[in-house]
């Protein structure tokens, strides 16, 4: 399934797609993802991440214990479901993410950037038809549809999204904390190989092998929604 866009013909694929991929992670895409700091505001303000040492603790183990288990490995599954046309696959997937969103903050990031991402595919004439989105689908759903219609190959889809997701977690860091610019590359440095190997242990797992591991994150979400003072929606 595929949709055709403007200037392709004669131009390589695997250019098209990276071209894709850039687009579909670049900050500047207009979905709000800005907005949500994942409960890692709530951290910063209960002194659990605190400075660049305390921060690449915390990204390393939400990578490890959370996308690693849950939103890297769905991507493959619903890139390969919408790949098959296969609806009821997808909609099982898409149903069990939203399960899996311990706090109302988490679940409404989820359902708020799938919407974003399918309203801007829908003035750029993306959306699939057969089968449609389902009903409320969420931001792995969409973007798995987005990845699978650029032709992005499903490992670069999955390194992109983590990519796209250290990105935004960074950009919270240096608003909320004393975090330099700086500081925040030498991080990226860091966490540019735990995002390899996060994708290929993601790709190896069995499905009842699926499910975050992340009370921590859980708890700084549920308390942010009470947070007295907050610049991040979650």
């Amino acid at each position: 399934m595929h949709t055709e866009w403007p200037g392709e013909a004669g131009q390589t694929q695997d250019d098209l797609a990276l071209l894709g991929l850039l687009q579909l992670v670049s900050p500047a895409l207009p979905i709000g993802a800005f907005a949500f700091s994942q409960g890692l505001e709530s951290a910063f303000e209960l002194g659990w991440v605190s400075d660049e040492a305390s921060l690449g603790e915390w990204l390393a183990g939400v990578l490890e214990d959370g996308l690693t288990r849950c939103e890297l490995p769905l991507l493959a599954r619903l890139q390969g479901a919408w790949a098959a046309g296969d609806a009821e696959r997808i909609a099982e997937w898409d149903a069990w993410l939203a399960a899996n969103r311990e706090t109302a903050e988490l679940a409404a990031e989820d359902a708020r950037l799938g919407a974003s991402l399918a309203r801007l595919l829908g003035s750029l004439e993306l959306l699939p038809s057969e089968p449609p989105l389902p009903p409320g689908a969420g931001y792995v759903t969409v973007f798995a549809w987005t990845a699978q219609v650029r032709r992005v190959p499903v490992r670069q889809a999955l390194l992109g999204f983590a990519w796209a997701w250290l990105e935004n977690q960074l950009a919270v860091a240096c608003k909320a904390l004393p975090l330099g610019h700086t500081a925040a590359q030498r991080l990226v440095e860091r966490l540019r190989p735990a995002l390899v190997t996060a994708v290929d242990a993601a790709l190896t797992l069995e499905d009842d092998d699926l499910g975050p591991a992340l009370p921590g994150l859980a708890l700084a979400s549920a308390l942010h929604e009470t947070q007295y003072s907050r610049l991040f929606r979650s």
